[in-house]
């Protein structure tokens, strides 16, 4: 077994975390520390009751999350929020958590995973967050209505939907881009027009992305937020269990979303 800091420290320097910028609330690294030494994770998207109570009952005293303990800023620690905390500490349980660093990881990362599960092999950046490129892209040859249906079969096993917008059934994907969880935005869309990206595939996002992928030729993919970030945690939690002798359990905790 390790100890939970000297876990944490693999982790941080692993995913590269201290030069990686994040969202506020994000706070990337050991959120919550324990006592003892790791002898089992559950690996979850969000960090919530569910996610909690999983790790609870599966005996894991390490929730490894992608999505953190403090998404919703500070807020006092009442509700759901005690609840939550004193079910952790009186079950000896840490959490650490990796938001965009482990999205954009060359091997564990979301982006990297998703796209190999879709048949795709990047090639190039794709979606910076300020400087830092967080998704991929990559060129391929495939009718767009194919990827779409491998889009299906994937988020039907993850616990999602797909949703696609601009897409003509003699559609071809020549050039795609990834960014996974809240992939669409004014940005990805700029440099998909700037990158010749014919087909974007994201988790989720915002009703006006799909008007305007219409108006600029792009097909969106929208392929579930949580079902789109399920891959990067359950691979880094197989690959501690490796590397350290330990065991790990998946926590599959849909959202709808």
């Amino acid at each position: 077994m390790i100890e939970t800091t000297t876990l944490a420290a693999y982790l941080d320097e692993l995913l590269d975390s201290p030069r990686i910028s994040d969202y506020p609330g994000a706070v990337n690294g050991l959120q919550l520390s324990n006592d003892g030494p790791i002898r089992k994770i559950a690996a979850a998207v969000d960090f919530s009751s569910r996610s909690v109570a999983a790790a609870i009952e599966a005996d894991a005293n390490l929730l490894l999350v992608h999505h953190g303990m403090f998404w919703g800023g500070v807020k006092p620690i009442t509700g759901t929020h005690f609840r939550r905390l004193r079910s952790l500490i009186q079950n000896d349980i840490a959490v650490y958590s990796s938001h965009l660093p482990l999205d954009r990881h060359p091997t564990f990362g979301n982006n990297v995973l998703l796209s190999r599960e879709l048949g795709l092999e990047p090639d190039e950046e794709f979606a910076r967050f300020k400087t830092v490129p967080i998704g991929v892209r990559g060129h391929t040859s495939i009718s767009t209505l194919e990827l779409v249906e491998r889009a299906r079969h994937f988020a039907a096993q993850h616990g999602g939907q797909v949703v696609v917008s601009g897409l003509s059934a003699d559609a071809v994907t020549k050039s795609w881009a990834m960014c996974t969880g809240g992939g669409a935005s004014a940005d990805t869309l700029e440099e998909a027009v700037a990158t010749g990206v014919d087909t974007l595939i994201v988790g989720e996002g915002p009703h006006w992305t799909a008007v305007e992928a219409d108006e600029l030729g792009i097909s969106i993919i929208y392929a579930g937020h949580y079902a789109t970030e399920t891959l990067g945690v359950r691979a880094l939690a197989q690959h501690l269990a490796e590397q350290f002798s330990i065991d790990w359990v998946p926590v599959h905790a849909p959202t709808g979303l």
